[in-house]
């Protein structure tokens, strides 16, 4: 979440767009420790203070610039899923899901992601408040509504089914030989059959 902005002139989106875009290159070529504000305003092309005036510190712009990267299409919004069946949500959302998953950039991330959880509990403090915590509660919404289809087993629990998924795909990102994105699409729907979730159509 980007700091409060004082009086003066309006933002330039174009500004935040470079900052949050050095953020995300340094973050990913060197860790958290090598992405300081000093080092990211540089990059950028702007002073210090432009940075510290749209963000309180460096966990919080590398949350919303790790954000960024995920297109939104790929989040159902809340009406989506109140109206409409997981099937349908998923069946619209896998292929650009298993182009983003099976990209480097998103397994670079994951891995410094996963790195910097017991370093540096603040960034990961922040990347779940503002983007993990609310993808799981649309997850969880898809998954009460497959069980009340039927599709999902009613006695099974919901934020355990979502780490099984996340955790699934997770893990194939980082193994050494990492899928392309045909083999991640098929491995994708493979975990959603399994809880449920999907059902391949005949010519799938």
């Amino acid at each position: 979440m980007t700091a409060a902005r004082g009086r003066g002139r309006p933002r330039d989106p174009q500004t935040d767009t470079a900052i949050l875009r050095a953020a995300l290159e340094l973050f990913i070529e060197r860790g958290v420790e090598g992405a300081s504000i000093e080092q990211i305003a540089k990059r950028a092309g702007v002073g210090k203070l432009t940075v510290y005036r749209r963000w309180s510190g460096k966990e919080e712009l590398i949350a919303q610039a790790v954000e960024q990267t995920i297109p939104r299409d790929l989040v159902p919004s809340p009406e989506d899923v109140e109206a409409m069946a997981p099937q349908e949500i998923i069946e619209r959302m896998l292929p650009a899901a298993a182009e983003t998953v099976a990209s480097p950039e998103f397994r670079a991330l994951t891995a410094r992601m996963m790195g910097s959880a017991v370093s540096h509990p603040a960034l990961m403090a922040a990347y779940w408040k503002h983007h993990i915590l609310p993808r799981r509660e649309l997850a969880a919404a898809m998954l009460r509504h497959a069980q009340k289809d039927g599709a999902v087993s009613a006695d099974a629990d919901p934020d355990v089914l979502i780490d099984m998924m996340v955790g699934a795909v997770t893990w194939r990102v980082l193994q050494p030989d990492p899928p392309d994105a045909a083999e991640m699409l098929r491995y994708i729907k493979a975990v959603y059959q399994q809880i449920g979730l999907y059902r391949p159509s005949p010519e799938s």
